[in-house]
């Protein structure tokens, strides 16, 4: 591509036709008379520069033409470039059944004409060379050898390029089918909680059936993401265990899950094995993160008021010289009733809660029902108190 070509058209002299009578065409266009060049009385050529490719996979048409248009001679040119050694030639065998193998074009590809490309083989000590048959319609540089396969024997292997301005070959390569085993993706993969655990969830899978007869140890890696996200994170540790427990998740959140298969050493072969396909996406949630206050309104309000409490209650423990020993849920019932009694300490209370006035008759009654809902909460933050025997607020570390 891209250099000159010049062709010539040579007419017998008992024809009786000039040079200057004929033309040119191109794929069916007449040439202008500035690209030819009388040589003879019966010869005519014509200069093509900077040519490009083909426009057609058939070639271009170059005609010559005497003055009443009919054809004289005429040609096809094939514009492109021979091709370059194939490359990345790999195989692999699914569940032993089959020997598949691609390759791609070497150089940049593009030859600009149609190239031919063909699959050989042989058994490496014997045997005759083989052409692959079954070429692929989807991938255009692989094909799949499915019979007369043999185990435990190596392979020889190539690629053949070929087109109408040359031909080449890809290197060799030696192989034995139970090297490049790959299988199946793990089929019946299931993914559940573990109870009310948050962060956490189970994947379960079974080996790929199509080689349980077979002499192996499997390795499995697992994926995950995030239903919003595209980006996965691999566990590369399983093993060859079938199942596994994903932990650190987002509670409340949807997770997408995939196993696949590494067939490692079948039948005593020491190559690391190629890994299967994914399988389908598999679906679940983490449990969403429990509350732990009923009230979340009031949460931070019903603290404030439960830490005011417990330090009045402390303080009246030591203003009576009450010993750990002796703190319980009935001195802390009196507690109440004392606090009720005195109008002080009432109002110190009770302006925070801005409960009505009741009748002194009323009062040790209407305290019961006023503070059932924080008495029970301080009751717990009484026995925590009790064990630890300090005069102490445990958030702030304030004497009493």
């Amino acid at each position: 591509m891209g250099s000159n070509l010049t062709a010539s058209c040579w007419v017998h002299p008992e024809l009786g036709v000039h040079a200057n009578s004929l033309f040119w065409t191109l794929n069916g266009h007449q040439l202008p008379s500035s690209l030819y060049r009388v040589l003879s009385p019966t010869n005519l050529s014509v200069t093509l520069a900077g040519l490009n490719a083909s426009r057609q996979t058939s070639g271009d048409n170059l005609v010559c033409h005497n003055h009443k248009g009919h054809i004289l001679a005429g040609s096809c040119l094939y514009v492109g470039m021979p091709p370059e050694k194939p490359v990345n030639l790999t195989c692999w065998s699914r569940n032993t059944k089959d020997l598949t193998c691609s390759w791609a074009p070497g150089g940049k590809g593009e030859t600009n004409i149609s190239t031919l490309y063909k699959l050989k083989y042989k058994l490496r000590w014997y045997g005759t060379e083989k052409e692959c048959e079954d070429y692929s319609h989807t991938q255009p540089y692989s094909c799949s050898i499915t019979q007369d396969l043999h185990l435990f024997t190596p392979y020889e292997i190539w690629v053949e390029a070929s087109n109408r301005l040359g031909r080449a070959t890809s290197d060799v390569i030696i192989l034995d089918i139970l090297d490049v085993v790959t299988t199946d993706p793990p089929s019946g993969v299931t993914v559940s909680r573990l109870g009310q655990l948050e962060d956490q969830l189970s994947v379960r899978w079974e080996a790929p059936p199509a080689l349980k007869d077979f002499l192996f140890k499997a390795k499995y890696q697992i994926r995950y993401r995030l239903e919003e996200s595209q980006d996965w994170k691999v566990m590369n540790d399983v093993g060859n265990q079938t199942s596994c427990r994903l932990a650190g998740l987002r509670p409340g959140t949807v997770y997408f899950v995939q196993v696949r298969c590494n067939p490692v050493g079948i039948y005593g072969s020491r190559k690391a094995g190629i890994w299967s396909e994914w399988s389908h996406p598999t679906a679940a949630s983490t449990p969403h993160k429990r509350l732990m206050s009923c009230d979340s309104k009031s949460s931070g309000d019903s603290n404030s008021t439960l830490r005011r409490e417990l330090k009045q209650f402390l303080g009246w423990v030591k203003k009576h010289a009450y010993g750990c020993s002796s703190m319980s849920m009935k001195l802390y019932d009196q507690w109440r009733v004392d606090m009720q009694k005195s109008p002080k300490t009432r109002n110190q209370v009770g302006k925070h809660r801005q409960m009505p006035r009741r009748k002194p008759t009323q009062t040790h009654t209407s305290s019961k029902r006023w503070s059932c809902f924080h008495s029970s909460q301080t009751r717990k933050k009484l026995l925590g108190r009790k064990r630890h025997c300090s005069m102490k607020m445990s958030d702030s570390g304030e004497d009493f």
